[in-house]
């Protein structure tokens, strides 16, 4: 990465931006607008459109319309295939700009921001465009003189609701899909987090994607996320976030017309390490990783250590110094390897759940406190706490910042119970050299995802789903398709 290059992006003042509707930029329709405060100094940046109810139904409308008169669905897959193609290509064009954008509007540190989110959502863009002219209907074993065919179509109206902590990359896991199969979508960003989706949709219309298809409502969930969630004209909702919001939108689907409902909702994911770790430094640098990358606000992050009683104390030291050699800093410096936290109120979060831990027992080994507060930013110290007990609050509760719960466990039974002790089950780690072991902890630790001596990395080739209140259905892969189509049964008598 060239600094001067990023000091120039970081320079460019940044316009302000309204919705984006039927291809054109629109203004709320009260006229209101939503500050946009970067928390690399806690400065206002610009301004978003402060959306309301009645511009989200304008926003859906627009998105029936469009599938309606199939200005998109109706076209071949070659040709489908050819606008979300060019559309990645012009995302990795726009790369750098992006990724700058994007870290001004959240903080996530810019080498990691650069890979995850343009490269993460060109690559998913493209996954997508390849695999849509691939995906093939199916005759069922019938009779002789039936002929029964399976089609797959799209679903119609996609809402599309998308978190603060990587917009771009978890955006396309939503987008990618969706529009590959034909369907309409509606876009809702997280009001912290709102400035990268809204450049990817203008360049999705540079690419040729028809005025309609795809949609951007930005303000507050409260409104506009209630809206999306209850209207009667929204065929499939899909979500990134917490467990409360998943909630209401499940509700919010029941009361209106029973859309199908996809969330990927919290975890507190359990990283465990066995004595036998074939290269215990090594786990120790990766699973600070796994927790202080991007201020810990991952929602796959290991935030849970469990470490074999026989090793507990060197392990802990061990992860503590890789932890205390992390930068931590202005996320737009090449050389920072943890950035800001996305506001102050998730600042203040972070640091009520460190001392609610204190108060339940647990020893903070380092960290725990605000840093570089005289930039205006909102930054947080790599905070590690021992002593954790398996239903202790920050064992049970995610903080989605740089924290850290370490509890000890003695044999294999137990390593499992307190993996398994907590009503989410998104992502875990198993460190070990026993193949045996790997094998039973995949199997009995109840989790979407489980790394084996590694944290965190898996590409978009497999999916990444959640079981428990972690949610349902799959982001990334083949099989997140399913959740945009569905399926039409052909019963002919020949």
């Amino acid at each position: 990465m060239d600094q001067g290059k990023i000091d120039i992006l970081r320079a460019r003042p940044v316009p302000a931006f309204s919705h984006l509707i039927e291809g054109q930029h629109v203004a709320a329709s009260d006229g209101a607008t939503l500050d946009v405060v970067s928390p690399i100094d806690g400065q206002v940046l610009t301004t978003v459109a402060r959306g309301t109810a009645a511009d989200m139904d304008t926003a859906i409308a627009s998105a029936r319309a469009a599938f309606e008169d199939r200005r998109w669905a109706g076209q071949p897959p070659a040709a489908r295939k050819k606008v979300l193609m060019k559309w990645a290509d012009l995302i990795e064009a726009n790369a750098l700009e992006l990724a700058v954008l994007g870290v001004r509007d959240n903080g996530t540190e810019i080498g990691m921001a650069l890979k995850a989110e343009p490269g993460s959502a060109a690559a998913t863009i493209r996954y997508y465009a390849e695999a849509l002219d691939k995906i093939y209907g199916e005759i069922a074993p019938t009779a002789g003189d039936i002929l029964g065919l399976i089609h797959k179509e799209p679903v119609g109206v996609v809402g599309a609701i998308v978190p603060w902590n990587f917009p771009m990359m978890i955006g396309a896991w939503k987008l990618g899909p969706a529009l590959a199969m034909g369907n309409s979508v509606v876009l809702k960003p997280a009001e912290t987090a709102s400035l990268t989706l809204l450049r990817l949709a203008e360049l999705a219309l540079e690419a040729g994607l028809p005025p309609g298809v795809l949609n951007v409502v930005t303000g507050e969930g409260a409104v506009v996320g209630q809206a999306l969630g209850l209207s009667m004209d929204v065929d499939v909702l899909v979500f990134t976030g917490s467990g409360a919001t998943g909630r209401r939108l499940m509700e919010y689907a029941a009361r209106s017309n029973m859309k199908r409902v996809y969330l990927e909702l919290g975890g507190k994911s359990p990283n465990i390490v066995f004595a036998d770790a074939p290269d215990l430094a090594e786990a120790a640098k990766v699973s600070a990783a796994g927790i202080f990358r991007n201020a810990g606000q991952v929602c796959v992050a290991g935030s849970r250590l469990l470490v074999e009683a026989a090793i507990h104390d060197e392990f802990v030291a061990e992860v503590a110094k890789a932890a205390q050699a992390m930068r931590v800093g202005d996320p737009l410096q090449v050389d920072t390897q943890i950035g800001a936290v996305n506001s102050d109120v998730q600042l203040a979060q972070n640091l009520r759940f460190v001392d609610t831990a204190q108060a339940e027992g647990g020893q903070v080994v380092i960290g725990g406190h605000r840093i570089l507060a005289e930039t205006g930013g909102y930054y947080m110290a790599p905070t590690i706490v021992t002593g954790v007990t398996p239903d202790a609050t920050l064992a049970q509760n995610e903080v989605f910042g740089p924290v850290l719960a370490v509890t000890p466990f003695a044999t294999d039974d137990e390593a499992v119970r307190i993996a398994n002790a907590t009503v989410y089950g998104l992502a875990g780690a198993v460190w070990t050299s026993t193949l045996g072991r790997a094998h039973r902890m995949i199997r009995d630790v109840r989790t979407g995802v489980m790394h084996v001596n590694t944290y965190g990395g898996a590409d978009g080739t497999v999916p990444l789903g959640g079981v428990g209140q972690s949610g349902n259905g799959s982001d990334k892969s083949l099989h997140a398709i399913d959740k945009y189509i569905n399926l039409k049964t052909a019963w002919i008598k020949l």
